[in-house]
């Protein structure tokens, strides 16, 4: 149980992870090219831009992504 009063642990919400292109295409099982393809498509999820030239993803984007190519 939590510390805070009122609140329990099923509340309680995981703070977002961002994850780079190589564990995406870990996770994914796809290339890079692949990737960047389908998200323009919008088959796949779109990264948050952190600067000029470097983008993450949010991890549960990823995990719902994969659920939902699993169930189809």
């Amino acid at each position: 149980m939590s510390e805070e009063p009122g609140i329990n642990d099923s509340e309680l919400v995981r703070p977002t992870r961002l994850i780079r292109i190589r564990e995406v295409q870990h996770r994914v099982g796809l290339g890079r090219s692949t990737i960047y393809r389908w998200m323009a498509q919008g088959k796949f999820p779109k990264p948050v831009k952190l600067g000029a030239h470097t983008v993450a993803w949010n991890e549960c984007d990823i995990e719902c992504w994969l659920k939902k190519c699993v169930l189809h």
